[in-house]
């Protein structure tokens, strides 16, 4: 058996409180869950009943701040389970807003990552998105059926290319340079070498 060592309001929403069991945060919950279930600090009580007790009481809470969550831009699945870790939600309460989102088509990563890809593709090459959408937690598959869609990105490297070269002299320092920049860009250096050394000499 457990003891709540402390009950304390959340500063960015006083609907909802960080509840401390043996002297470490355990978890967040609504203050209606709280005053339903008669918690306070110094009360014996099973992790196991304190985990249910969120459970039950917080599913559509947190379903209802996830969605919010996603109403300005579509959301992968690792970016909301992170966001509702952030707001003290359990496990168990964040796998049934998951399968839930999933189940509504709120969350499916292949059309993020299809979203983001065309998006993206014009002003970053195919690196620069896949590190973006594995960083987002999209993973291989969803990435290279979203790449799939882009093609080799050459057109949009060159107009990036002529961009910077505007008022510009093509000697070999702004050669390295523009070289450098189409490489931070995420296109490949075969792409870049092609697009500024018509024998295909390494620009590096």
């Amino acid at each position: 058996m457990s003891q709540i060592t402390a009950i304390s309001p959340q500063k960015k929403d006083q609907t909802r409180c960080n509840i401390e069991v043996d002297g470490r945060f355990f978890c967040g919950m609504n203050l209606e869950t709280v005053l339903k279930n008669h918690l306070k600090a110094g009360m014996e009580i099973s992790e196991e009943d304190l985990a249910a007790a969120q459970l039950e009481g917080e599913k559509a809470d947190a379903l209802d701040k996830a969605l919010s969550h996603i109403s300005a831009s579509m959301k992968t699945e690792r970016e909301i389970r992170d966001f509702l870790k952030k707001k003290g939600y359990l496990d168990d309460v964040t796998e049934y807003v998951v399968e839930k989102m999933k189940g509504y088509g709120y969350i499916d990563d292949r059309a993020f990552a299809i979203s983001y890809a065309r998006s993206a593709g014009k002003k970053k090459g195919a690196r620069a998105i896949t590190l973006a959408l594995r960083m987002k937690g999209v993973g291989e598959e969803d990435i290279e059926a979203a790449l799939s869609e882009l093609g080799d990105g050459k057109e949009t490297a060159k107009l990036l290319l002529e961009k910077y070269l505007r008022g510009k002299t093509l000697d070999t320092a702004t050669r390295r340079k523009a070289f450098s920049y189409l490489l931070s860009k995420g296109f490949d250096p075969d792409t870049v070498r092609s697009l500024l050394s018509p024998n295909g000499d390494d620009e590096d």
